[in-house]
């Protein structure tokens, strides 16, 4: 165990260094920040062909954060993984909507999932958000149905739900939907942590953190 590094910040450097050194695609610098996180939290080399990130992604998300944004999360999970200190410095705070104690009586009416269900009954809170989707298909499905209606878009979608059950089609139907600036892993891969490191990124990049 003697040859194992201590050092966090050193760790860090490193396995950044090491993503950094295997990459194939061309990136600019800010989304080069978004895959870096994105490989280091899955501790995935081969998730880089999977990562798509709409054109002006990185620049709405960090106009959205530096005015203060809130991100709004799909689980609690995701809520958990946001740097909160440093959204608070720009202003911003991370949410989500699970406790809202009128879910199961409209989660019944509607039809839909506890996690639908937060965000219709909070919609009017999604415009100008960053919203990040890292467990449920059916909270991006839903995220996508609000946005027909610019009252109720985000600046920016994080759609990286995980899973075999609609996980996929609900990220290809992000990533068809070109007016909306998103960030997504195709295909099964995802999960909380995922989707909460590209929002981590774009804070670090908002305040100026180098790592």
């Amino acid at each position: 165990m003697s040859n194992f590094l201590t050092d966090p910040a050193q760790i860090e450097r490193d396995s950044m260094a090491f993503i950094h050194q295997n990459l194939h695609r061309v990136w600019n610098a800010q989304e080069l920040k978004v895959v870096e996180r994105l490989i280091h939290t899955s501790g995935d080399l081969g998730l880089e062909p999977e990562i798509a990130i709409h054109e002006h992604a990185v620049e709405a998300g960090l106009h959205a954060l530096k005015h203060g944004a809130s991100v709004i999360t799909d689980v609690e999970m995701v809520r958990a993984g946001i740097a909160k200190k440093a959204l608070a410095e720009l202003g911003g705070s991370a949410e989500c909507f699970l406790g809202d104690p009128r879910i199961p009586e409209k989660a019944a009416e509607w039809g839909f999932t506890r996690t639908m269900t937060a965000l219709r009954l909070n919609k009017e809170r999604l415009q100008g958000s960053i919203v990040a989707v890292g467990n449920a298909p059916t909270a991006l499905v839903e995220v996508l149905k609000l946005a027909e209606d610019p009252k109720y878009r985000p600046a920016l979608i994080v759609g990286i739900p995980v899973g075999f059950v609609g996980a996929k089609e609900s990220k290809d139907s992000l990533w068809q939907k070109q007016e909306y600036p998103s960030i997504t892993v195709l295909g099964t891969r995802g999960g909380s942590p995922m989707a909460a490191s590209v929002v981590n990124a774009l804070i670090y990049l908002a305040v100026g953190r180098t790592l």
